[in-house]
């Protein structure tokens, strides 16, 4: 099974949140986690997006 490149960047920001609790992260760490929840938040959000430009209101008078 091939990992998406999404999959790949949950994945990470959860390592580095189980490392956060346990031990705290170092500043290059706190740059990457940064940039990564970043990059999963625009990605939701242009999914979501696209999702809600495809949504089509159907009038039950027009139907008629």
């Amino acid at each position: 099974m091939i990992e998406s490149e999404h999959d790949i960047t949950v994945k990470r920001i959860n390592e580095l949140a189980r490392k956060a609790k346990a031990e705290g992260l170092t500043e290059e760490e706190m740059d990457e986690r940064n940039v990564l929840r970043k990059k999963y938040i625009d990605s939701f959000k242009s999914s979501l997006r696209s999702q809600l430009d495809n949504i089509k209101f159907v009038d039950e008078d027009e139907k008629k």
